[in-house]
């Protein structure tokens, strides 16, 4: 009986840490779609066009790849928990500073950093996780993260609308002395203190203690997290033979026969780049910019994003329920396919647009089934290639070379995301139901792509990947 219990608590102790290491998850959707409240104060503020507002809303994109880029080299060298604290205070003190700029330059300076500091979350927390979680269980603490990410851009959303209403539902209304879009941007600051007060107090990775020759710690954490009936002794062995045999890939190992890279990296950037250009993060970015042209006012646009991402985490959970159970394929050929459908008809749905500028409006039945198809494109892309790319990036990449490909996929994942948000308010002023139609042919492009070249990675061990 007493063992029984100690795993259950064992297990209870993994998830409050992995739980906490997620929190960087947290704090990328947080951050990511908070601005999405902010952008039509930010624009009336200091008077700047679509494309400067673009790319304000993207810049913190480029800080992410940079972030992502040199996280994982600082997590070697400083340890994973303590490169956690330094994201979480390079967040905080950016919450402050794009809670007060004083120029449009100078925001764009704060949500680049904003942007590192999340881009560096974004390859610690993935990476601690699967260092700490029990085997039998890492597939559902890994989508711990992405989880957390759809709870993050919810709570943000939420956020922003009771700002909005407080502020009488105008975001450049004045609230206890500042903006209400202010207050949006400043109120990040209290996930990146909880972010730094939890990193504060995981342990570090048993890992990481092995290679910086702290033995005896290790036991203590490894004791901690896998409980008493596993031998110490030959797991530190076995971490120890690892680290001693393994050589950390670089790109010269990417190397291959099609146009300069292997086959399956360029598979791997491929599917990063179809899960941003059918347009997901337009939707979180900028969806009460979006509701607000076709003629519904912007509390109540707050109050519609904020149900997409309800949306967004239902589809989640549908997608962690199913991706062992159904495999990877099924899942992410059913969302290219609901995609395509469904920003087909927004697209349909938009070109029905009547009036100018601010008085611009869709009659009726089109801006009811704008919305619908809206939402239906969200759960068709959380419960498909939200999660499964993540899943399959983590695992389709030969052992030798995991590492340094998922950096490539992920980098590209960053440009792609860039990319479409940087072009969007300027595309969206010039076509907005072409856009749409534009993100649909994407999405079955993305079919075509997964049928033909990506191949089904359930119930396969990682040694067997290449």
């Amino acid at each position: 009986m007493a063992t029984q219990y100690t795993h259950h608590e064992h297990l209870g102790h993994v998830i409050f840490i992995t739980a906490a290491a997620a929190i960087g998850g947290f704090l990328f959707g947080y951050d990511s779609s908070v601005i999405n409240g902010a952008v039509v104060g930010i624009q009336k503020h200091f008077q700047v066009g679509s494309f400067e507002t673009g790319f304000v809303v993207a810049i913190a994109l480029l800080g992410s790849a940079l972030g992502a880029w040199v996280g994982g080299g600082l997590a070697d060298r400083w340890g994973r928990t303590r490169s956690m604290q330094v994201a979480a205070l390079l967040f905080a003190v950016s919450s402050i500073g794009q809670m007060l700029p004083f120029a449009i330059w100078d925001l764009a300076l704060w949500r680049i950093v904003a942007g590192f500091a999340i881009g560096m979350a974004s390859v610690l927390g993935p990476a601690y996780i699967a260092e700490v979680a029990p085997p039998a269980y890492r597939g559902r603490l890994g989508s711990f993260q992405q989880l957390a990410i759809v709870l993050g851009i919810a709570v943000s959303q939420l956020v922003d609308y009771l700002i909005a209403r407080l502020a009488g539902g105008d975001v450049n209304n004045l609230l206890w002395g500042l903006e209400a879009w202010q207050w949006m941007l400043g109120a990040c600051v209290v996930p990146a203190l909880l972010f730094l007060l939890f990193a504060s107090t995981i342990p570090e990775s048993p890992r990481y203690l092995v290679m910086s020759g702290r033995t005896r710690r290790a036991r203590e954490v490894l004791a901690e997290i896998e409980g008493d009936d596993v031998n110490l002794d030959d797991r530190i062995a076995e971490i120890q033979h690892v680290l001693r045999t393994e050589r950390v890939p670089g790109l010269k190992d990417l190397r291959g026969p099609a146009m300069g890279l292997l086959p399956i990296v360029w598979i791997g950037i491929v599917l990063s780049a179809f899960q941003q250009f059918v347009g997901i993060n337009v939707i979180f970015y900028y969806s009460s910019v979006l509701w607000q042209s076709v003629g519904i006012n912007q509390s109540d646009s707050l109050l519609i994003s904020f149900s997409s991402s309800i949306i967004n985490i239902v589809g989640t959970f549908i997608a962690i329920s199913l991706v062992d159970k159904l495999g990877r394929r099924p899942l992410l050929l059913v969302g290219s396919a609901g995609m395509a459908i469904s920003l087909a008809t927004a697209a349909w749905a938009f070109s029905s647009a009547v009036g100018e500028g601010e008085s611009v409006s869709l009659p009726d039945p089109q801006g009811a089934i704008a919305l619908v198809a809206a939402n239906v494109f969200v759960l068709f892309f959380a419960l498909s290639w939200g999660v499964v790319v993540w899943v399959l990036l983590g695992e389709m990449f030969p052992n030798r070379i995991r590492a340094a490909a998922l950096g490539v996929a992920a980098a590209a994942q960053w440009i792609a995301n860039w990319l479409i948000t940087v072009s969007f308010p300027a595309l969206a002023e010039w076509n907005l139901p072409l856009t749409y139609a534009a993100y649909a042919i994407f999405a079955v492009l993305s079919f075509l792509f997964v049928s033909r070249w990506v191949r089904e990675t359930k119930g396969r061990k990682l040694e067997e990947m290449g």
